[in-house]
């Protein structure tokens, strides 16, 4: 019974790794005789798992869809790397309480030899603030916005929803209809790439997103290249999508500084072989601060006003601490 109960097990992992299987390649993928896999597929059915089979030549056999899932089956690696993933990975905030959840249920299946092992590292690891490199609170994201777009770029709905950006009076006063393509996420932050009625490309932040009804109505899709999506949301983050920006000049030339950063996270624009300026931003003045002076080189800036003053201030410490 035990051996049955294991075969069983296996012809389940091997049917969930690919949507259809001859019986001739099942039977000779866990030893055993076309006949056996058949009186197999027969006691699947009767646990309640829908199996479809195609007789003939070209035969094969499926899981269908039915009301009972089949089990999720990891082997051992995958599982303790689901079940320390759910428990130290840094997610995103918002989530934590249904990461908790579904790594308790996870825990409660495991093999306690496996279980052992993630003990073993949970109890043996430390894990650092999620909010290291910058001194502003990671945005609340809720999962249920999260699934209604990704639900829609499935779907190839329009999607409609309100925009407001924080302490900014340039947010429409009406709702704004896209057609949503592509959800990235980027340094704790998530971001939908859309077009506007109009054709154009554009980033929105999805915490800053309230949605509206879902519209039901579809579009005829005009996808970008599939690699194109996370350099445009680089590249218009760095120009529009951050709460503070800074346009700074840099005494040195575009290759120096293109060579220091990311060309996507900033944008340069070369003014002579010994100049260029930067456009670069953040969610706060100080991070933008750290940023200049990581860059290692010359720099002078004039606006906003607020990181001239922000930069005086840091400044004045910085020389009150060497007297």
């Amino acid at each position: 019974m035990r051996e049955t109960s294991s075969r069983l097990l296996a012809l389940l992992a091997l049917m969930q790794s690919r949507p259809a299987w001859p019986g001739s390649e099942l039977a000779e993928r866990l030893g055993v005789s076309t006949r056996t896999i058949r009186n197999d597929i027969d006691r699947l059915r009767e646990l309640g798992y829908p199996v479809d089979a195609m007789r003939g030549a070209a035969g094969y056999y499926q899981l269908g869809v039915g009301a009972k899932l089949p089990p999720l089956l990891l082997d051992d690696e995958e599982a303790v790397a689901v079940a320390v993933g759910l428990r130290t990975g840094a997610g995103v905030s918002g989530m934590e309480e249904s990461s908790a959840r579904a790594l308790a249920k996870l825990e409660q299946v495991l093999p306690h030899r496996l279980r052992r092992q993630v003990n073993a590292i949970h109890t043996t690891l430390s894990k650092g603030p999620d909010n290291t490199g910058s001194n502003v609170k990671d945005p609340e994201v809720d999962p249920v916005v999260v699934t209604t777009i990704a639900a829609a770029i499935r779907d190839g709905h329009y999607l409609r929803f309100d925009y407001a950006v924080p302490d900014s009076e340039s947010a429409p006063s009406f709702p704004i209809l896209v057609e949503p393509y592509r959800l990235v996420s980027w340094q704790r932050y998530w971001y939908l790439v859309a077009r506007d009625e109009s054709g154009d490309w554009h980033t929105y932040r999805v915490d800053w997103m309230d949605l509206r009804m879902a519209t039901g109505r579809k579009y005829e899709p005009r996808p970008m290249p599939e690699d194109d999506y996370m350099d445009f949301v680089l590249r218009d983050v760095a120009s529009t999508g951050w709460k503070f920006h800074a346009r700074i000049t840099i005494f040195a030339s575009a290759e120096e500084v293109l060579s220091r950063i990311h060309a996507a996270v900033g944008i340069v624009e070369p003014v002579d072989d010994k100049s260029c300026v930067l456009l670069t931003g953040a969610e706060s003045l100080e991070v933008v601060a750290v940023y200049i002076g990581m860059l290692g080189l010359d720099f002078h800036v004039t606006a906003p006003p607020a990181l001239v003053e922000h930069l005086k201030i840091i400044g004045q410490r910085y020389l009150r601490s060497i007297e």
